[in-house]
């Protein structure tokens, strides 16, 4: 694939991974609207990686202390706060993974790659978020994330499958609704999508693995890093930005996009 193909695919998944207008919606539109031949699992899967290397950066402190009570979870005592954010990252993670596997192996998830499925959850999530957002109390901190929170916002999650709904703007909106305050769903819900990559790299890992080639291991490699670049930075801006600004300027870009999109399916 050229650089510039590679780099378009790894500042679109980079920038729009953590931002709540959907990653996938935009890498599947891609080809879809400019022609460009598909990138392929082997890019999909690299530029996540990229992503997925951002976001544990960026949280760090929370990624080493939920890591460091993955021992204390596996022998069962949730009596650190570590072990309790190991362990309800783990519950939150089981719908998307269940879920996942079903859309992978019935061939649901091909199905829904089309521009009129991204145009309706575009737009359709996008308003479920502004209302969320706008109704939502902000009285609840990450630090009181709970069982029951967990289990509600991984179902939540599992809808993001569908293109276009966007993982991290579908679990925000779960958590304002439950009364999170704007950066502490954020920060819930960039935390979700740690085991929720790990979890589709390793599930397409195998398949990826057998079938590149030297030269598509090289620009998953590229993809990869600029992927992390970018989505390191979108990230840092938005959490930045929650401080004084609301979710409304991703909702008036969602409802635009989906607009546009239906038009462009239905005419």
């Amino acid at each position: 694939m050229a650089l510039w193909n590679l780099l378009l695919l790894a500042l679109i998944q980079g920038v729009t991974e953590f931002l709540p207008i959907s990653s996938s919606g935009h890498l599947v539109l891609l080809p879809n609207l400019t022609g460009m031949a598909d990138q392929g699992q082997v890019i999909d899967v690299a530029v996540h990686v990229g992503t997925l290397g951002a976001v544990i950066l960026y949280f760090w402190r929370d990624v080493g202390m939920g890591l460091a009570g993955v021992p204390r979870m596996l022998t069962g005592r949730i009596d650190t706060p570590g072990a309790k954010l190991a362990f309800l990252l783990l519950i939150a993670t089981i719908p998307v993974i269940v879920a996942g596997l079903i859309l992978h192996v019935t061939g649901l998830a091909d199905a829904l790659r089309s521009v009129a499925v991204i145009g309706w959850t575009m737009l359709v999530f996008g308003i479920v978020l502004y209302w969320a957002d706008q109704r939502g109390p902000q009285m609840k901190r990450a630090e009181g994330w709970s069982l029951r929170d967990a289990v509600i916002l991984g179902l939540w999650q599992a809808v993001a499958l569908i293109p276009g709904t966007s993982r991290s703007g579908i679990t925000i909106a779960g958590a304002r609704f439950m009364g999170y305050d704007r950066e502490s769903a954020a920060r819930i819900s960039m935390l979700m999508s740690i085991p929720t990559i790990a979890a589709s790299g390793i599930l397409l890992g195998g398949e990826v693995i057998a079938a590149a080639d030297a030269q598509t291991a090289r620009d998953g490699a590229i993809a990869a890093v600029f992927a992390f670049a970018a989505a390191l930075a979108a990230l840092a801006v938005m959490m930045r930005l929650l401080r004084s600004v609301s979710f409304t300027p991703y909702v008036i870009y969602r409802v635009i996009l989906g607009v546009v999109l239906l038009w462009i399916a239905y005419s």
